[in-house]
């Protein structure tokens, strides 16, 4: 049993930030982002994975953008209620981005990483938008991610977030569901969990080949393709 353990040697001195964004469709160059939530993830002392601190921002679709009414048929939006409290894309993102940088840096971690339920998606959207109202300093690799419905499939034999969620021994409320902060929040206690469950075999990853344990310097720019 580790002690006195640090998240930016959990994973090579990434920290895992678990995002979910609501879209107005699959296309993230032309579909609105309309709502994005993330969850910082933190280690304690003794080694153990659990979720930390939640943001969560309304986003105004950018001009020109397209929603597809299925795609809010599903998430239950209304992008142009009077009452809904959303902010420019611009202003979202770079709160989102103030945060976990500040994250990355208390945890002496190099970069982000994103962790997501198909990832790939969430990931696209963050960094379509970022490219879009030309953010610099994104925290995040580019191309790199953690994806939950990988790793609920091979450790739970489930892939549908909600059934990964009920298969790890953890509570899921479907009314709920599709809200970006809901999902983020379950996502994140699903990473935790799947991750504290193979802790085991970390630590004997660890004791293996202790010369492997370094983090990457350059913040991750060793794991482009070959």
């Amino acid at each position: 049993m580790y002690t006195d353990a640090r998240i930016a040697d959990r994973f090579r001195g990434f920290l895992p930030v678990v995002v979910d964004v609501e879209t107005g469709g699959f296309n993230p160059s032309t579909d609105a982002l309309l709502e994005l939530a993330a969850v910082i993830v933190e280690m304690t002392p003794g080694g153990e994975l659990r979720p930390g601190p939640s943001f969560r921002y309304h986003v105004q679709p950018f001009h020109g953008s397209r929603i597809d009414p299925a795609s809010l048929a599903v998430n239950g939006i209304d992008p142009h209620h009077p009452l809904r409290p959303a902010m420019p894309e611009k202003e979202a993102l770079t709160q989102l981005f103030r945060e976990v940088r500040k994250a990355v840096r208390d945890t002496d971690c190099t970069r982000a990483i994103l962790v997501g339920h198909n990832s790939s998606f969430d990931l696209a959207f963050l960094n379509a938008a970022a490219t879009r109202i030309d953010l610099k300093r994104n925290p995040f690799h580019p191309f790199s991610s953690f994806d939950t419905a990988t790793l609920g499939g091979v450790a739970l034999g489930q892939t549908v977030l909600s059934r990964a969620v009920v298969a790890a021994g953890l509570e899921w409320d479907p009314a709920g569901a599709h809200s970006a902060i809901y999902d983020v929040e379950r996502t994140a206690a699903l990473f935790c969990t799947i991750c504290n469950r193979f802790r085991f075999m970390y630590e004997e990853a660890l004791e293996r080949a202790p010369a492997l344990a370094g983090r990457e310097p350059d913040g991750g720019a060793a794991d482009a393709p070959e």
